[in-house]
């Protein structure tokens, strides 16, 4: 990926204190970009902007109207402008239609889906009056079912959605503002390692996990990144409304 391809960019991406989230935002400072990163870990976020010099971090509630405006205020005022904004926060919770908790099912809910709904509406009344680009962080399990993650199911395909409504939204309008969502599959990330690490059973489920994939391995999240970026550049000039699937060839099966 060329330097200077987000020349000139503010980025705004949640969840950025780690997984594909962090390595949006290291690979968005490569290609140019000012970015900060919001995260409710404080103590994550502080550290992964001493690790990544450029790099502004801004402590942010995905589900908390009022933390997104205070977030979008503190990147407006510092960066004097915002151009993007990546909703990567989220969370994996297993349980099926019978045993998922109330707890689980609306703690998946406010984070995957509402903070989804914030970001893009803060993202909307930051970016009409001269245009950008919306990324949101749906999943494989946004296009397909699982038995046992019901929760996430509904979610992440709630995100594809809703992604296709603010793109079709801000088309109308006229605002200049591309909405797309993101679609990977298993990613080598902390939050699959943990998720994994839950089974009784941990390697046996990731080497299933991993047989299910045609390429055989998990993502990388740079690979994820990568995507990221070039949605958040004017190389995507065209591209609107889309889900873009990048998961190894499983849901080509």
């Amino acid at each position: 990926m060329t330097e200077g391809r987000l020349a000139g960019k503010t980025i705004l991406i949640t969840g950025g204190a780690s997984g594909i989230g962090l390595a949006t935002a290291q690979r968005a400072l490569a290609c140019g970009a000012h970015v900060a990163i919001g995260d409710i870990d404080v103590a994550a976020g502080e550290r992964a902007a001493r690790e990544n010099p450029g790099l502004h971090f801004v402590r942010l509630d995905v589900t908390s109207d009022a933390s997104w405006i205070a977030a979008v205020e503190d990147v407006r005022t510092r960066f004097r402008a915002l151009d993007g904004v990546v909703n990567s926060a989220g969370i994996f919770l297993v349980g099926d239609i019978e045993a998922i908790s109330d707890e689980d099912w609306h703690r998946t809910m406010a984070i995957n889906v509402d903070g989804v709904f914030y970001g893009c509406r803060h993202a909307v009344r930051a970016l009409k009056e001269h245009g950008g680009s919306i990324v949101n962080m749906s999943s494989v399990s946004g296009i397909v079912g699982g038995n046992n993650v019901v929760a996430y199911n509904a979610s992440k395909g709630a995100v594809r959605l809703l992604t296709k409504s603010v793109a079709l939204h801000c088309a109308k309008k006229g605002y200049g503002i591309r909405c797309n969502s993101v679609h990977p599959t298993f990613v080598d990330t902390p939050m699959f390692t943990s998720s994994v690490g839950l089974a009784r059973e941990p390697e046996r489920i990731k080497a299933a996990l991993i047989a299910q994939v045609p390429l055989g391995r998990v993502a990388q999240p740079r690979e994820i990144a990568d995507l990221i970026v070039y949605l958040l550049s004017d190389e995507s000039a065209f591209v609107t409304g889309a889900e873009l699937v990048i998961d190894g060839g499983l849901t080509a099966q």
